[in-house]
């Protein structure tokens, strides 16, 4: 129990993905968005 607990904390490695998958997550949404305004027709000027 005690080797995997410290297995855990070596290299920071936990830490970076505790940062990093929020961050991919929140990238990939804003991709998806970005192409899907991309794909919708610019507004139409009717005034």
């Amino acid at each position: 129990m005690i080797k995997v607990l410290v297995f855990a904390h070596q290299g920071g490695w936990d830490e970076i993905l505790i940062v990093a998958g929020p961050l991919i997550v929140v990238a990939a949404l804003l991709w998806v968005a970005d192409r899907r305004a991309r794909k919708l027709e610019p507004p139409s000027d009717q005034e």
